[in-house]
């Protein structure tokens, strides 16, 4: 028989290795599939200071190994391949990789992450990590009294120039626009003229980065005049966008128009047993600390998820007898009460009782639009038969099971 995983998570960043971390720890068999490095974009971070209790000369690659081997220390696997496509066949669920192999899971973590749109201008990828950022939140300090350069006009550029001006002495914005002209809202744009550390350059866009090792400048390419000059800077931060990796599963969940995964708090998207963590998924902050938390959450929504999956199917949807499924609250005293008379009045040797508390069975709660209790449902060879969920009361309940 094929192996069934508890947990596959798809991508080794920050947050799919926190998943791996708080998966395996549960004794849940995790599969962990990644097509490069491990560590996603914080491997190709120079250094990392903002990760709690990591600081001082800790580098992204240090930190997203110390995940790995956190990880791998209480039992996930690593495999290195690129998922292609999902396949749900219920409860468990079928992936399939470039390289051929198949895995079955019963619960799925997309960690893919999202790539910021690079520009692919001369030195930007030799100096990538190395003066060229694509995030200033992640980066700003390092440029303390420094000159800088933000490439973008958009909300997020404009945003990072008004945070970068706490740091560096001097914010360049080359504009692609005339003079006075900015995509981002009207509101910050005037917060950005009347900064006093921040100048644009109009009409231009960025053409080469230059640096020995390290950024020491820049060529900017008028768009009218076609003009080149030259700007000596020691950064420079990227801010055209950034793309999701989510082209493999447009046909099996629910994203945004920008292509992220739409999730809720629990890290829950619109498919029964898949996550996602990280900068995949819709989200405000992305960053390692945020991505890290995702993964927690969805391993332990997974974990709760797969026991009462399993446990539903065991006490309910494989009984050979009609089952009468109770959902109480341990806030109703009604559900209490009923709970008390119904335990003496039914016939177990017709009917199995299950007891369902909705507070800690949220999804089966859901799937069966359960909203109030107390409710019933009977089921009758792993189907709904017969619901009850108003004014459900003792007389009620017997009348209905003597229809069975």
């Amino acid at each position: 028989m094929e192996k069934v995983y508890d947990m596959t998570i798809i991508g080794a960043g920050p947050g799919g290795l926190a998943a791996g971390i708080y998966g395996s720890r549960s004794k849940l068999s995790t599969l962990l599939i990644e097509k490069g490095k491990v560590g996603g974009q914080a491997a190709t971070t120079e250094e990392m200071e903002n990760y709690p209790g990591f600081f001082g000369k800790t580098t992204g690659p240090e930190l997203t190994s110390k995940m790995e081997e956190h990880a791998k220390h209480f039992g996930t696997e690593f495999v290195k391949d690129q998922v292609e496509d999902i396949i749900d066949e219920g409860f468990v669920k079928r992936i399939k990789t470039k390289k051929g192999e198949e895995y079955l899971t019963k619960t799925i973590v997309v960690s893919t992450g999202a790539e910021p749109r690079v520009l692919g201008v001369k030195g930007e990828g030799a100096l990538r990590g190395k003066g060229v950022s694509y995030c200033a939140t992640c980066d700003a300090d390092f440029y303390e009294d420094l000159d800088v350069v933000v490439v973008g006009n958009g909300d997020s550029a404009i945003e990072e120039a008004i945070f970068l001006t706490k740091f560096a002495a001097k914010v360049t914005v080359i504009v692609i626009h005339d003079e006075g002209i900015l995509d981002a809202t009207p509101v910050i744009a005037e917060r950005a003229f009347k900064n006093p550390k921040i100048e644009f350059v109009w009409n231009s866009v960025l053409e080469e980065i230059k640096g020995d090792g390290i950024v020491e400048g820049v060529n900017i390419k008028n768009l009218k005049t076609k003009e080149i000059s030259e700007l000596e800077a020691n950064g420079v931060f990227i801010y055209v966008g950034t793309v999701p990796k989510t082209d493999f599963l447009k046909d099996v969940i629910k994203l945004d128009d920008r292509g992220y995964i739409i999730t809720n708090e629990m890290m829950e998207t619109s498919k029964d047993g898949i996550y996602a963590v990280g900068d995949v998924r819709q989200k405000f902050l992305r960053q390692v600390v945020t991505a890290a938390a995702d993964g927690a959450i969805a391993a332990t929504s997974a974990e709760k998820y797969i026991s009462e999956e399993e446990m539903f199917k065991e006490e309910v949807l494989d009984v050979q007898k009609p089952v009468a499924v109770y959902f109480w609250s341990p806030g109703s005293e009604e559900s209490l009460d009923l709970m008390a008379e119904l335990e003496k009045e039914i016939d177990t040797d017709k009917f199995k009782l299950v007891k369902i508390d909705t507070y800690r069975n949220l999804r089966v709660s859901r799937r069966y639009e359960i909203s109030e209790v107390p409710s019933l449902v009977i089921f009758k060879d792993g189907n709904p038969s017969l619901t009850l969920k108003e004014n459900v009361t003792k007389e009620k309940v017997s009348e209905s099971l003597n229809k069975f």
